[in-house]
């Protein structure tokens, strides 16, 4: 599940996004368009530059801006960054694997084998939505959709 860290890192990058070539925006500016605690929004923002995906600049015309073009930005690179590895178990994970203390072979273990199906498909999702995707389509990616049926125990 996507934390409220990842959530407010993608409201403020596509804030980012939206601005005009050069300009560049304050963070007091992106936590208010956003509803985004300040504080908080500090952090996300460091962090996303840390990592190379923004850059800010000090003193007047300052502020916040992206590092490269949205074209260039994976959402899965962001999330990754907020909030940490896409598989939704540990066992799952690529980067951060850790076996389950009740699991006695990994290899068969059908929770584990399911939920790195789930991550492969989170992966090939996020990991080919650009920002610019994000913010023009509100993350929706060329190619059909699979419809699922919602029950009612949902």
């Amino acid at each position: 599940m996507l934390t409220k860290k990842g959530k407010y890192g993608l409201k403020a990058l596509v804030d980012l996004a939206r601005l005009a070539p050069g300009e560049t925006a304050f963070i007091n500016d992106i936590a208010a368009r956003n509803n985004i605690p300040k504080k908080f929004l500090d952090t996300i923002l460091l962090e996303l530059r840390n990592v190379g995906i923004l850059r800010s600049k000090k003193g007047p015309g300052g502020g916040y801006s992206l590092s490269r073009p949205a074209t260039e930005i994976r959402i899965g690179h962001v999330i990754r960054t907020l909030d940490g590895p896409l598989a939704p178990i540990r066992c799952a994970s690529r980067t951060a694997y850790e076996a389950c203390d009740d699991c006695a072979d990994p290899e068969t273990c059908q929770v584990r084998r399911s939920m790195t199906d789930v991550r492969d498909a989170i992966a090939a999702i996020l990991d080919n939505m650009t920002l610019e995707q994000f913010v023009a389509d509100g993350g929706r990616i060329d190619g059909p959709k699979e419809e699922f049926p919602i029950s009612a125990a949902s």
